[in-house]
């Protein structure tokens, strides 16, 4: 019993991560933007949404980060045998890249609360879509994780990245014609 509550925690502070992750990179778009306005809007919207993306950050993405983690590290002390099931090792590649993925936006949050204005909005817009291909790739080995069709679904993460891809130079060029 004590494994499912810890389990159900453990996916709380895990959608509450990603949420946070979404919404932070949503964010330094909206900043990117603004830091291009004519004042006095840049400076107004500039302020609020540095407000904004530090709520976001230190409030909810960055305690939920630590709390899905060390709920992990209590899932895998309950039931080490995991550890040697390809799927949790293919998995916990992926959280070490989501890992990599909170640092760097770390960094801009960082770079965006001091005026340092390094990548562009369209860049921002793209760098989104990584927290979304580490969550399809997360749950599709979790749920298929007793089957050989983890792997299928790992091939079909990388597809999905490439028509996520696609899809973005598509509408970048919609945009452009507006």
């Amino acid at each position: 019993m004590e494994y499912n509550y810890i389990k159900s925690l453990h996916l709380i502070f895990v959608i509450t991560w990603f949420a946070g992750l979404f919404y932070i990179v949503r964010l330094f778009v909206y900043q990117i933007e603004a830091f291009h306005k004519p004042s006095p809007d840049k400076e107004i919207l500039g302020a609020q949404f540095k407000i904004m993306a530090k709520r976001l950050w230190t409030i909810i993405t960055w305690p939920s980060m630590i709390l899905a983690i060390g709920f992990a590290i209590w899932l895998i002390v309950l039931r080490p045998f995991y550890l040697s099931d390809a799927w949790m090792q293919v998995k916990l590649g992926f959280v070490f890249l989501l890992i990599i993925y909170h640092i760097k936006c770390h960094i801009i949050y960082k770079q965006l609360q001091n005026d340092i204005v390094k990548h562009s909005s369209n860049f921002m817009r793209l760098f989104n879509e990584g927290a979304t291909i580490i969550l399809f790739a997360i749950v599709f080995l979790v749920v298929l994780r007793n089957a050989v069709n983890w792997i299928y679904g790992v091939i079909g993460i990388l597809l999905f990245s490439v028509l996520l891809m696609l899809g973005y130079k598509f509408y970048k060029r919609l945009r452009e014609r507006n």
